[in-house]
């Protein structure tokens, strides 16, 4: 079968090369028996591959099950998988079997594999390597002749490098690797399935079609879609059920696409009573402002010492050069005694040093003040315009407005 009649057969809609890449490799490999791995991240549509393979196989009429590995407790998925004994566990009242049991002669699709506890991974790997396995409680060597299939958007060598998979058996799965490309790398096919997803749901529901505008499209392109294509989907019907307008305008369609943009104010760090997201540019202001302030702590505490071994007298410092380690003493508990001997024209260099490069003040807040102040002067007071100049929403610039009485 070639590309463009899998691609009617299980209605993947979409021309990016990427994309038909992975669904040739799917075709060329259903008539072998090789473990494949499916990667890609969430709402991709990683679940109609492992289909392509098996119907496209000569297990075709044999069993598929397709096991979700993340939604099953640890402590049941040997025994979904591998079946069990009767009596080997508290409420084992029956043997049963497993699915490599039951798909004897099929296909094994295992989504979320990089969900599996440790123990289960041994396991799996001894069935993929020599086709045997143990129920649970039992003792009785049994063999299986399954051909899986397994996805993940779990990046797994990273997971192994944490010890939370093996590697034995990461490239036992990965034989032949289908990589599925983020929507946001298909930028060409996203108004194509927003079309596909509105035209089935407007059939189902018995009404008009939306379209978009020229420039609702190119938001909808260049939007990111962490959620991918089941992101994609949800959109077109949302708006389709709740606008009564058929046609969608760009202002329109920006209601209904969570912000992810974020801010470019130098500080808006979370606070622990806010909900919001914390940018890196937000953690990183906020690191600057702890260690200013540190520094500034530690900058007091060398000036205190420096007056405290200048109180001693002349003579005892020209006998005595000393001074501290700022780090390790508390200016409140310090003693002749304990200080660290140094030279002392150092101290006096490090006090000098710190007091020409660090500013008396650095009023993050004030910097803050002045850019909203900015943007709602440079959109003559339109708090909506100015949040998008911000890259914040309105519900925070009129948040920020009160918190400080910006006139």
């Amino acid at each position: 079968m070639d590309v463009q009649s899998i691609k009617r057969t299980f209605g993947i809609i979409g021309n990016d090369p990427q994309l038909l890449h992975a669904i040739e490799i799917a075709a060329q490999v259903a008539n072998t028996d090789l473990t494949v791995l499916i990667t890609g991240e969430s709402g991709t549509g990683k679940d109609v591959f492992p289909k392509i393979i098996h119907q496209n196989s000569a297990r075709k009429h044999g069993q598929y099950f397709a096991v979700n590995c993340g939604a099953i407790p640890e402590g049941t998925i040997d025994s979904e998988l591998f079946g069990h004994e009767k009596g080997s566990f508290t409420g084992a009242i029956a043997e049963r079997k497993g699915y490599f049991e039951i798909a004897n002669e099929g296909t094994l699709f295992l989504d979320e594999v990089g969900e599996l506890p440790l123990s289960t991974q041994a396991r799996l790997l001894r069935v993929l390597e020599n086709g045997e396995y143990i129920r649970v409680g039992g003792s009785k060597v049994m063999k299986t002749n399954v051909r899986v299939v397994a996805a993940t958007n779990v990046d797994l060598p990273m997971a192994i490098q944490k010890g939370k998979f093996r590697e034995d058996l990461y490239y036992r799965l990965n034989t032949i690797p289908i990589h599925i490309p983020a929507l946001r790398e298909r930028k060409d096919d996203i108004h194509l399935l927003f079309r596909k997803f509105a035209s089935d749901f407007a059939e189902r529901s018995h009404m008009p079609v939306i379209t978009l505008t020229p420039e609702a499209v190119k938001m909808l392109e260049n939007y990111r879609w962490d959620g991918n294509v089941r992101q994609l989907k949800n959109v077109a019907e949302q708006i389709s059920i709740i606008e009564q307008q058929r046609i969608i305008t760009d202002t329109v369609l920006e209601r209904y696409l969570p912000n992810k943009i974020t801010t470019s104010l130098p500080v808006l760090f979370q606070r622990e009573d806010s909900n919001e997201g914390v940018s890196e540019r937000d953690l990183l202001y906020k690191v600057l402002f702890e260690m200013k302030r540190d520094i500034t702590e530690l900058r007091n505490t060398v000036n205190e010492l420096t007056n405290r071994q200048g109180s001693l007298g002349p003579n005892y410092i020209e006998a005595n050069p000393i001074s501290i380690n700022p780090v390790s003493i508390k200016p409140d508990t310090i003693e002749p005694d304990f200080m660290e001997i140094i030279p002392s024209e150092e101290i006096v260099h490090e006090t000098h040093t710190h007091d020409s490069h660090i500013p008396e003040t650095l009023s993050l807040e004030q910097n803050e003040i002045e850019m909203i102040k900015k943007a709602l002067e440079k959109h003559n007071g339109k708090r909506k315009d100015a949040a998008k100049e911000l890259g914040i929403s309105e519900r925070t610039l009129y948040r920020k407005i009160n918190e400080f009485d910006i006139k």
